[in-house]
C-alpha cells in the first residue's frame, strides 16, 4: 500500500447502512457497490490507520487489519455546531461473500479508555466482571450464520455474549462454525436475501435469544468443507498472535473479526484455492490486487447520502472496488478507536489472553468437527 496519497473530487453514493453488521458502532455506510465502507473518522482510529504504513513498530499489524484508502468530506457528517467532520474509507470485508457467516470477538480484559471518569472506569469494571471479558479475554459481541434452508442469516445479538459465561463460550463457536446435518439437502448458491431476520423475529418476538437458538435451525457447512476454512481462519490468529506481541500499544473496545463463506458452492471453491494457496490469504495479497456500553461503542455516527466529495485516497491501482477472488475466510483486527501506542511498556496482555482464548476455542472446535469427519 502506497503511503502517498493525491487529492480527487469524486462522487461516492452511500446508498445503505452496512447489510451485514454484528457489532461495533451504529450507523456505518456502504458504498453503492459494496465493496467499500464509510464511517467517522474517530481521531485515535484514524491516527492509527495512517501510522501502520510508516512507523515500522506497527508494521506486523498491517496484513491484519483492512485496507485503509484514505478520508473522505461529506456534508452528511457533522459534528453539532454543524462542521463537517471526517470519514474514513475501508474494504468491506463481507463483499466479496455471498453468504457471509461473521463473529465479532472483543478483545482484552480493559474495557475502558485510560481517559474515562472514575464513573466510566468503575462502571466498565464490573462489565468486565459479570462477562467473559475479564477472565477470558474476550467477549462474543455479535454473529450471525445463514440458514440453509432460507438463505437468510440468523443474527444472534450483544446480549447473548454478555449472558453466557466463560463456560459456555465452546457452545457459542460451535454455532458459529456449525456443521451441517447429514440430511441436509445442498443448499441453492447465491440466492438473494430481503436482510437479516432472526428465528423469533420470523414469529414477531424480536431479538434472538440463546434459547431460541437451540431450536433446529439447518445451519453449517459439511464437515469436509469447513474442516479447511477453520483450520485456515486458526492459523491466521495464530499470526495475528505473533503480530499482537511485538507492538507495544493498547488497544480498548478492539475487535478480531472471523468470517467464512456459509455457500456451499462458492465455499468448496475456496477450499480448492486453499490448496492452491498453501501459505494463506496474504501471501497472495499482492498478486490478488493486480488480478455500546464500552469503549467503542458510545461514539455518534452521522447519516450519509449521495453527494460530491472531496476526497484523499491512497493511490494503490486496482484496488479499490475489486472482490478478491477465491479465499473462503476473512480474519481482521478492527474498531482502534481507543488504540494508543505505548512504546517501552510492551504489549497489551489482555489482549493477548483474549486471542489465546480464542485460540483454545478454536482449536477445540477443530477437533470436534475432525471426530465428526471421522465418524461420518
Amino acid at each position: 500500500m502506497s503511503t502517498d496519497t493525491i487529492p480527487l473530487t469524486t462522487t461516492v453514493s452511500v446508498v445503505q447502512a452496512l447489510d451485514n453488521q454484528v457489532g461495533g458502532h451504529a450507523g456505518v455506510q456502504t458504498t453503492e457497490d459494496g465493496s467499500l465502507l464509510i464511517k467517522l473518522a474517530l481521531p485515535l482510529e484514524h491516527q492509527f490507520y495512517q501510522t501502520t504504513v510508516s512507523d515500522p513498530a506497527v508494521a506486523p499489524l498491517l496484513p491484519w487489519i483492512p485496507k485503509f484508502y484514505g478520508t473522505l468530506r461529506l456534508s452528511g457528517y457533522t459534528s453539532a455546531d454543524g462542521t463537517i467532520v471526517p470519514t474514513e474509507l475501508l474494504e468491506n470485508l463481507s463483499h466479496p461473500f455471498v453468504k457471509p457467516n461473521i463473529l465479532d470477538i472483543k478483545l482484552g480484559t480493559v474495557l475502558y479508555d485510560e481517559s474515562a471518569s472514575p464513573k466510566k472506569r468503575s462502571r466498565m469494571e464490573e462489565t468486565a466482571r459479570l462477562t467473559t471479558s475479564l477472565e477470558t479475554g474476550v467477549r462474543l459481541t455479535g454473529f450471525q450464520v445463514f440458514d440453509n434452508t432460507t438463505s437468510t442469516p440468523i443474527p444472534t445479538p450483544k446480549s447473548y455474549g454478555k449472558s453466557i459465561k466463560p463456560a459456555d463460550l465452546p457452545t457459542g463457536i460451535s454455532r458459529f462454525f456449525p456443521i451441517a446435518s447429514p440430511t441436509s439437502p445442498q443448499p441453492a448458491a447465491s440466492i438473494e436475501t430481503d436482510g437479516i431476520q432472526s428465528i423469533s423475529e420470523a414469529e414477531g418476538e424480536g431479538e434472538s435469544s440463546g434459547e431460541e437458538l437451540e431450536r433446529a435451525v439447518d445451519t453449517g457447512l459439511p464437515a469436509s468443507t469447513l474442516l479447511p476454512i477453520l483450520e485456515s481462519i486458526t492459523r491466521d490468529v495464530h499470526s495475528i498472535r505473533e503480530a499482537l506481541n511485538t507492538v507495544e500499544m493498547r488497544m480498548v473496545g478492539g475487535s478480531l473479526l472471523l468470517m467464512y463463506e456459509a455457500d456451499w458452492v462458492r465455499a468448496e471453491q475456496g477450499v480448492q484455492w486453499l490448496g492452491a494457496h498453501p501459505d494463506g490469504v496474504n501471501s497472495d495479497s499482492e498478486s490478488s490486487d493486480e488480478d455500546e456500553d464500552e469503549e467503542g461503542d458510545d461514539e455518534e455516527e452521522g447519516k450519509g447520502m449521495d453527494l460530491e466529495v472531496e476526497m484523499e485516497i491512497e493511490e494503490e491501482e486496482g484496488t479499490v472496488g475489486r472482490k478478491k477472488p477465491g479465499a473462503p475466510y476473512a480474519v481482521r483486527l478492527i474498531d482502534f478507536a481507543h488504540m494508543r501506542l505505548k512504546p517501552g511498556e510492551g504489549p497489551d496482555v489482555g489482549v493477548l489472553k483474549g486471542v489465546d482464548t480464542t485460540l483454545q476455542l478454536l482449536e477445540g472446535r477443530l477437533e470436534e468437527v475432525r471426530s465428526a469427519l471421522a465418524h461420518a
